[in-house]
């Protein structure tokens, strides 16, 4: 146990990760040695920052405080803190089921946890973070909370409605990211398609992603977590324009069977849903599309299923996840709807979906044999370089292997030719003279 020391343990998605991010900094500025690291707790002191979105997300923050609990009364550390998704969302059972944590802070309080110790929460700051990332990417999050109340979804229940960070705190906090190496900068949100609506009424996507292609440094852009309905098609000559945006899009489509999106509340029908596809595709050439499926939904039976697997096998998306429902307390879905498809069928269609997936997955690898592609360096490890395209996200998409041919540098963007497609990876060789 380090005295002066605070461990911070980052749970759930890249936006509790910014939130990490910043109170590190913070941290650090109050003069406290900070780290990031789940697996080697030796600080004092440990902030967990939870995430309360689904059921196994929960369980898996529960297990960590238990844990640390543990350590707690063993002496091996002497304060533990909580905040995030999971805290705002259970504060009171959580103060009344876990007496080992000293404080709990929900999801947008946490610079009381400074005060708490001690320490005014800096403004000055407030674009600046403690990168937990490899040097050369970040995330950068410009908007809270959402407005859309999905059936399904817990999130407005935990962060509220929508809300957009100013447009040029967000262009001050890439030029500080760049600033520290950061040549990859990934957008995220809970809903990217109404930035800015907020703040101006209008959605104000385009303009933000064209002024950040702007800024000298910043060499790819990528966009995560669109909404489908209402989307700001000003947005596709923006990426099809600038060559630091990446040809990418995560947009989480869900379904595409009309009674099942009806009943999911997404405010978009299969008509719509293809007219859209078909114009991300027809404008941004070579655009890969992130797409999120969820089956077991109530209401989705055998027909809605199939139907939903013969359109995958005909859209064939580039990248795509899936999960089977859960019901989670609190949610539209959870106060009018059965949750009637038995888990068992849940599991066989979520392995039906992906098991199609991956076949057209490996299909679309295969196409890549052959070229050319640039690639940044994201680590070396024993027998290979691992890097990643413009069409791949860090932690969730396909890495490309990059034989030891010559030297490379972590960091550097570098061109590769593919030799060989898995369904999830791709081997290749540095371009060029060896």
């Amino acid at each position: 146990m380090i005295p002066g020391k605070i461990d911070v343990i980052s749970l759930g998605c890249s936006k509790n990760l910014v939130d990490s991010e910043h109170l590190l900094r913070q941290l650090q500025a109050a003069g406290y040695r900070v780290s990031h690291n789940p697996k080697r707790i030796t600080a004092e002191t440990v902030v967990v920052n939870t995430c309360g979105f689904i059921r196994d997300a929960q369980e898996e923050s529960i297990n960590t405080i238990l844990q640390l609990g543990q350590a707690k009364r063993r002496g091996r550390i002497r304060r533990l803190f909580v905040m995030g998704c999971l805290a705002e969302r259970f504060m009171a059972d959580l103060v009344e089921e876990l007496p080992e944590v000293d404080h709990f802070y929900g999801k947008f309080n946490w610079p009381q946890l400074l005060a708490d110790m001690g320490h005014a929460y800096r403004a000055d700051l407030a674009s600046e973070r403690c990168l937990t990332t490899p040097s050369h990417y970040a995330y950068l999050k410009i908007s809270e909370g959402c407005n859309r109340f999905c059936a399904f979804c817990a999130i407005p229940l935990i962060t509220g409605r929508h809300h957009s960070v100013p447009i040029d705190e967000l262009l001050n906090e890439v030029r500080h990211l760049v600033d520290k190496g950061v040549k990859e900068v990934n957008v995220i949100a809970q809903d990217l398609s109404s930035y800015g609506l907020d703040l101006t009424g209008r959605m104000m996507l385009p303009e933000l992603v064209d002024r950040m292609a702007d800024i000298a440094g910043v060499e790819w852009i990528r966009l995560h977590y669109a909404y489908p309905a209402q989307f700001p098609y000003e947005l596709l000559p923006v990426m099809a324009s600038r060559k630091n945006v990446c040809n990418y899009l995560d947009i989480a489509l869900q379904h595409i069977s009309d009674p099942v999106l009806t009943k999911m509340r997404r405010h978009i029908d299969r008509e719509q849903t293809q007219i859209l596809i078909d114009r991300l595709r027809s404008e941004v050439p070579d655009i890969h599309l992130r797409t999120t499926l969820m089956v077991g939904f109530p209401g989705e039976g055998e027909r809605e299923f199939e139907e939903l697997m013969k359109w995958v096998k005909d859209v064939r998306f580039e990248r795509m996840g899936a999960f089977a429902y859960s019901q989670e307390e609190g949610t539209y879905a959870a106060k009018h709807y059965r949750d009637e498809v038995p888990e068992d069928v849940k599991q066989e269609r979520l392995q039906a979906l992906m098991d199609l997936q991956e076949g057209i997955s490996q299909e679309i690898q295969e196409n890549k044999v052959g070229q050319t592609l640039r690639v940044i360096v994201d680590r070396e490890e024993p027998q290979y370089y691992i890097g990643r395209t413009q069409w791949d996200s860090p932690e969730v998409d396909p890495e490309v292997l990059i034989e030891k041919t010559r030297k490379l540098v972590v960091g550097d963007f570098t061109d590769v030719t593919v030799t060989q497609a898995l369904p999830f990876e791709l081997m290749a060789t540095p371009a060029g003279r060896h």
